[in-house]
């Protein structure tokens, strides 16, 4: 499964920090950790099971900051099914 561009500029936003997210994507079902500055960081996607637990990918976020904090690259590597 690939991050389509409506679903990173969902990722994109500034969520509560180091909390545990749910929501709702399409047909799908979404699941993302944030880190102390409320940017997802972990993701898992695809259909919640009885337990609440999601059955689909996992996805995990590398951000890399300069010394200053500019964003300098960022990008969602696939980790395998969840």
């Amino acid at each position: 499964m690939k991050i389509g561009d409506k679903l990173l500029k969902q990722l994109n936003k500034k969520y509560a920090p180091e909390t545990m997210v749910n929501q709702k994507f399409g047909r799908y079902d979404l699941a993302f950790k944030t880190d102390d500055e409320g940017n997802p960081v972990m993701l898992f996607i695809g259909n919640l099971d009885e337990q609440g637990r999601i059955k689909g990918d996992r996805f995990s976020r590398a951000m890399v900051k300069d010394q200053a904090g500019k964003l300098i690259k960022d990008h969602w590597d696939n980790k395998g099914k969840a």
